[in-house]
């Protein structure tokens, strides 16, 4: 069966995460989230994650040179041999010309770039309309899941509080370093054809068929 090597990209709150659940359910992919992977190998304690740890325990960024090595040893792995979905990963056109060439060395390549797109208003409002409890972390929002009573969890009754990263200043600003860091990407695979745009502003399950028809898509060309 053709490998279905992904990256997901869009900016935050546009529903990455939530497509990335359904696609790994869809076609049984591992999910690699930069996050993720960097906590999973310092838990591990493998000689990647000792580096990486070196650096996160000065609170300094990860070098670009440790994040390739720890994601290509993800990619590496039995688990990935069918195909991979990659979030957060790469986040500049140097990464990305890095992760080909590893791609290289290892007799594979990308299949697709999926870019999820939604406009700033929408991010904003997706964003700061989030609320988490206090004592357990369940998510609420304000304009579409919100608590039955104001302010307070529905589940264990726990205070809602907005997290420093949705209010609305610190999201446009993560906004601006997708646009500065990230957006360069979509023109890089766009280029390469690679790149499939789908619209995050629509129902989350027409985004997902959409996703789904498109892999289906691809996976039958490579066939042939």
């Amino acid at each position: 069966m053709p490998q279905l090597n992904l990256i997901l990209l869009g900016p935050p709150g546009a529903g990455k995460g939530t497509q990335a659940e359904r696609l790994v359910d869809d076609f049984d992919l591992p999910y690699y989230a930069t996050g993720d992977i960097l906590r999973a190998a310092v838990k591990e304690e493998s000689e990647l994650g000792r580096k990486a740890n070196e650096y996160m325990d000065r609170g300094d960024l990860v070098p670009d040179e440790v994040i390739i090595e720890v994601v290509v040893d993800r990619i590496d792995q039995t688990e990935a041999e069918d195909g991979f979905l990659l979030d957060g990963f790469p986040r500049n056109v140097e990464q990305a010309e890095a992760l080909d060439g590893e791609l290289k060395r290892l007799g594979r390549e990308l299949t697709a770039a999926l870019l999820i797109e939604a406009a700033d208003d929408e991010v904003i409002r997706r964003l700061s309309g989030r609320r988490v409890c206090v004592k357990n972390s369940h998510l609420y929002h304000v304009d579409f899941d919100p608590p039955k009573r104001e302010g307070v969890c529905d589940q264990d009754g726990s205070k809602l509080i907005q997290r420093d990263d949705d209010h609305p200043d610190t999201v446009k600003h993560r906004l601006e370093v997708y646009r500065e860091q990230t957006s360069p990407l979509a023109d890089l695979y766009d280029a390469r054809g690679m790149l499939r745009r789908f619209d995050g502003a629509r129902p989350t399950t027409e985004v997902h068929d959409h996703i789904r028809a498109t892999l289906a898509v691809l996976r039958r060309e490579s066939e042939l």
